[in-house]
């Protein structure tokens, strides 16, 4: 495996989205935007979700109009349905490269508590999505929720994360980032999950998602890399979380991911004092708030 790890920042979506006051649209585009002057090829800026449910991304599009796209980085957003498909495209600016997330559970619970529906249900939803973006040539990125513990259900086995995954690499060979959606992950559940895992797709095409919230992050990233993993997603400043998740708030900070990883000897291409001068603006905004 290559000693390269690419960080997928997710601080201005599932960061941001967590937080109780409504960030202002400039202060968003001013993170995003020295983000990108970072070094980081990846950043999650916004979803196209209900803003009843979400109300902190109801300006996604405003964002994608107002940022300063930089070539080289592709921008993320998060498309549940048909509906978040048309409003990415209105906004969508021509000439910027765009990726879309569609996401599921790996848990019946929180399928049923975020979503409504039952994981099968939930999979076959996106099928319009993914033929769109396939037919757009727009990537594709495929969130797997609560892929060691439900907030609802308790344990989650490795055998269902593994069914999880095979749904959504059935629809399209889309990497996937696993989710320790409320930070209760362990070393050793997380190296079982990556095991059943690894069985559905390589570790080329998966990437680490994990929350702080019981300190336990870079031990299970620790972990992720020594099973081949070498994408990681990750908050600047320990943003937010899961707002359907009780116990979420917390992803591990992009700051402490690159301390990580440069103490293991990893390249990740990131200029560590941009993402410090990121995480400061992302205190300031949880002040202000």
């Amino acid at each position: 495996m290559t000693d390269f790890v690419t960080l997928h920042e997710v601080g201005p979506r599932d960061g941001l989205q967590n937080e109780n006051a409504v960030i202002p649209l400039a202060d968003k585009i001013a993170l995003i935007d020295l983000l990108g002057r970072s070094g980081l090829r990846d950043i999650e800026v916004g979803s196209f979700v209900s803003p009843k449910w979400v109300p902190q991304m109801a300006d996604t599009g405003r964002v994608l109009a107002g940022m300063t796209p930089v070539p080289g980085v592709r921008y993320g957003v998060l498309v549940p349905n048909m509906r978040g498909w048309d409003s990415f495209i209105a906004a969508r600016v021509l000439g910027v490269t765009y990726g879309v997330a569609v996401f599921i559970a790996a848990s019946e619970g929180f399928s049923q508590s975020n979503l409504n529906c039952s994981i099968a249900t939930s999979v076959q939803r996106l099928v319009p999505v993914v033929q769109a973006a396939e037919a757009a040539g727009v990537g594709l990125r495929g969130y797997v929720s609560c892929v060691t513990d439900c907030p609802f259900d308790g344990l989650v086995p490795p055998e269902a994360v593994a069914r999880a995954c095979q749904m959504l690499r059935d629809l399209a060979p889309m990497p996937l980032s696993l989710g320790d959606t409320i930070g209760k992950g362990t070393p050793e559940r997380v190296a079982a999950m990556l095991d059943a895992v690894l069985q559905i797709a390589p570790a080329s095409a998966l990437a680490g998602h994990f929350h702080d919230t019981g300190g336990q992050a870079l031990a299970n990233i620790n972990v992720a890399l020594d099973m081949g993993l070498r994408a990681f997603d990750s908050a600047v400043g320990g943003l937010g979380g899961c707002p359907y998740a009780p116990g979420a708030p917390g992803n591990v900070a992009t700051e402490a991911v690159l301390d990580l990883l440069a103490a293991r000897g990893f390249e990740t291409g990131v200029d560590k004092d941009v993402i410090t001068q990121a995480a400061e603006m992302a205190a300031a905004m949880r002040r202000a708030g």
